[in-house]
Order: structure tokens, then sequence, then C-alpha cells
């Protein structure tokens, strides 16, 4: 290539997910001791099979491959505004929601609405990789939040009041957090939410994983209020929800006004969400309600017994934060950056996680394990290698 390229883009670090898989590009795992994924959190759990039922016919119908509304069909928008009545108590119409091409879209979309090059946003640490890569390619300014060991980085609302300036657009916030799987208790989203209308910003709340909350219980209740899209912005996936990752299921919640200006993006974006996605998240948000709550309940089998197995004693890595599908770790290796702590796992233990410091600066000392998608019966052989390495 002999031309040059963004400045902005050159700075933007290399996905971090596909860094460490290159690590491991040809090599030979023995059967003996297999390679444990740990990198990306993706449900090891098929699609329901009612759902793949109803779509194998939808192929056979040529209004399938064709483009849908921007913001994505009617009925599947009134679908999933019923779905958010159950999960929220409260939630949008169809006028405040757009369909897109999984939740990294919608951020993107929500970013270049608020924001224009040199805007600040402030966000927590640690911080889900990919948030401050987009920011950093929009030209936008990220002003993080410090991480605090002792609350597993549960934010601090005086914290991020502090660090509010003039440039400041937003609070951006992730819960279930990843890296760390912690839960944002509603009281605090409450008191982000009321600063936000103070300071008159924008609340953006990422919940991906907001299907797999221990007890299945409410995520918040900043949708019971009449003025919720005032100052809130949700970003939304079903890809982890109903198993559809690969299908790039996410959304967009916030004001009709919002949406409106989203929409100029989005057409010239991605035009709309595949209409074969669009009629998965139909199905699902209509008929799988008790399919999700039983594997949020797997899911937390999972989680409560990597729990208990790692942090039986003995064990050099010390568990921070946990929840969900994920697990933030302190490594045992204090000249090791999390960068090198992730090789050496690789290498010696045919182990791969990622490195704390993708997640922002500061945070060499720790990992991020991605522990979800293992089977139970998995669980015990995993962090069996961790104790081993470790010694």
């Amino acid at each position: 290539m002999k031309f040059k390229v963004s400045p902005q883009i050159e700075g933007v670090h290399f996905p971090p997910i596909s860094e460490v898989r290159g690590w491991l590009v040809g090599r030979n795992f023995p059967a003996q001791r297999p390679l444990i994924d740990l990198c990306q959190a993706v449900p090891d759990y098929a699609p329901a099979s009612e759902l793949v039922d109803h779509l194998r016919p939808l192929l056979d119908d040529p209004q399938t491959s064709r483009y849908t509304p921007d913001e994505g069909l009617e009925e599947v928008r009134a679908a999933v505004c019923a779905w958010y009545g159950r999960r929220y108590g409260g939630g949008p119409q169809a006028d405040q929601l757009c369909l897109t091409i999984g939740a990294s879209q919608a951020f993107w979309l929500a970013m270049t609405v608020l924001c224009q090059a040199g805007d600040e946003v402030i966000v927590q640490l640690p911080a889900y990789f990919d948030h401050p890569m987009a920011l950093q390619a929009l030209g936008i300014r990220c002003v993080y939040a410090p991480f605090e060991e002792a609350s597993g980085g549960l934010p601090d609302p005086r914290a991020i009041a502090a660090l509010v300036t003039p440039r400041t657009r937003a609070i951006l916030l992730v819960s279930p957090s990843n890296p760390t799987g912690a839960v944002t208790p509603s009281e605090t989203l409450r008191r982000l939410f009321d600063m936000a209308r103070v300071r008159n910003l924008a609340l953006v709340l990422d919940e991906t994983y907001n299907a797999f909350l221990p007890g299945n219980v409410r995520p918040h209740e900043l949708f019971c209020d009449p003025a919720w899209s005032d100052h809130f912005v949700q970003i939304a996936s079903f890809g982890k929800t109903f198993a559809l990752t690969g299908y790039r299921a996410g959304a967009l919640i916030a004001s009709a006004p919002f949406i409106r200006h989203a929409l100029k993006v989005q057409d010239t974006m991605a035009v709309c969400q595949p209409r074969i996605t669009q009629q998965a998240v139909r199905f699902g948000c209509d008929h799988l309600d008790a399919w999700v709550v039983a594997n949020n309940a797997m899911v937390q089998r999972r989680h409560d017994l990597f729990r208990k197995e790692f942090r039986r004693p003995g064990n050099p890595f010390e568990l921070v934060a946990s929840g969900g599908f994920f697990a933030w770790v302190r490594h045992p290796w204090d000249r090791l950056s999390g960068r090198h702590a992730a090789r050496r796992l690789a290498d010696l233990g045919n182990l791969s996680c990622l490195p704390g410091e993708v997640f922002g600066p500061g945070l060499e000392p720790y990992l991020r394990l991605a522990f979800g998608n293992l089977p139970e019966a998995a669980v015990p052989a995993a962090v069996a290698r961790f104790r081993e390495l470790g010694a």
C-alpha cells in the first residue's frame, strides 16, 4: 500500500480478539491438552430449535432477501417493545427503536448523533474495548472514570461527576459489565440518570448481557420513568439473548427525535438490519421467554461453579469480579503486562484470554476470562490449568 490512511485510524489498536487468535495460528493442540478458549463470549448452545424451524421456510420467500425500512419492520419493532414491557416494566414505543447490525453498530449510531470530533465521553474503566476504539476512530476523547478494585469496577457517581467538563456529551456504562461481569445497581443508574438530567448529558448504557442477571431480576427502573428518553440512550443486543451472535441482532433505544437523527446515519451505513435477523428477533421476543430464563439459570450455575473453583485456596490468580459470562482476574506476575501474561497462558497452557490493558489504561495486572461459553463439566479442568501455570 503506497497511499496514506487516516492517522486517527492508525492510532486505533488492532481488534484484541483477532490479536490473541493470531498467536494461535498454526498451533496444533494435542487431544490430551486441547485449547480452552476464554477469549470471546459466545453462547455455546444453539438457537432454540423452534426458532430455527420458523426461519427455515422463510428462505424460500423472495421477500426475505429484500430491504426493510431503515429502522426495521413495524411488526418486529412492536414485538421488541412488548418484550421490553415484560422485561423492564416499561420501555420504548416503536418510533423510539432502530434495529441495528449488532450492538456495535447501535453504539456507532449513538455516538455519531451525540458527538462531533473533539467532544468528550466519560467511560467507566474497565471499558469494553470496542467502545474506546470507536470513539478514537471518530475523534471523540475518552475521559476515563477510574477503576476501583475494591468495588469490582462499579461506577462511582461522585468520581464521574468530577470528570464532567463543558465538552462532555455523555456518560457511557456497560451493565452487566464486559469485562468484569459486574452489574451496576439500579440505584446507581438512577443517580447517574439524574446527574445527566442536571448536566444536560446523555446516559448511554450498553445492556448486551441484560438477559443474564442473577435471579432473572429487572435490570433497572429507568424505563418506568415517563421522562426516560430525555437523557437515556440504550445500546441493546439480542445476539446473546437468543444465541444469534452471527445474525448481528442489535438495537438502539432512544427518544423519537434521536432515532430520526440516527436514521440519517443508518441509511448511509447499513440501510437496515437483515430481514432474516429481524424475523429471528421477532420470534424470540414473541415465544422464547421461558427458553431465555432457562439459559440464564444455566449460565448462572456455570458462574457459581467457576467462582467456587477459582477461589479455592492455592490459586495464585485473584478473582476480582465476575458475573454472567465474564471473570476479571489479577494475574500473579508482577513484572508482566496483561498482554505478556495472556501470551504466557496461550504458549504454556493452551489457554486463550484477553489482556487487561485492552480494556483501558493502567489495567496491565488483569486478564478477562470469558468462561460463560464453557460447559459446566469443563470448568474444573480449565481452572486447574490456571493453578498449574501460576504456581
